[in-house]
């Protein structure tokens, strides 16, 4: 957390003006009344923004907080998904198919050595 850098308050009170005023007008859309309140606290944000941007620090404090919060919940949840819902079925598959592409069941040879018989590199077509 120490390498992440907070953003400026007053590209927060910049966002915030938006995703206030989009939530006053949209119930626009239904043919419904605007939300003055939302308006209201959008306007709070942007002159807040651009004028007294200091006022909100503690805001700005408080939603990278929950930002990190959000992250370290999320990610993980995330990632369990894939693995139990695309890297395991792969897995079953390939045990399946009695797939060894790691080459990981036991031999009985003298070395899990793999003999190459192509040259180690080749020049050609590197782009």
């Amino acid at each position: 957390m120490d390498d992440v850098k907070i953003g400026s308050n007053r590209s927060f009170g910049i966002v915030f003006f938006i995703v206030f005023l989009l939530i006053s007008l949209y119930p626009i859309i239904n043919d419904e009344n605007i939300r003055y309140w939302a308006l209201i606290i959008s306007l709070i944000f942007l002159i807040l923004g651009l004028l007294k941007s200091n006022i909100l620090t503690p805001l700005n404090k408080l939603w990278f907080k929950f930002g990190i919060l959000l992250g370290r919940i999320i990610s993980p949840l995330i990632m369990g998904m894939i693995f139990f819902f695309v890297v395991t079925p792969i897995g079953f598959l390939m045990r399946m198919l009695k797939k060894d592409l790691l080459n990981l069941k036991y031999n009985n040879n003298k070395s899990y050595w793999i003999e190459k018989t192509e040259p180690k590199s080749k020049m050609k077509n590197q782009f």
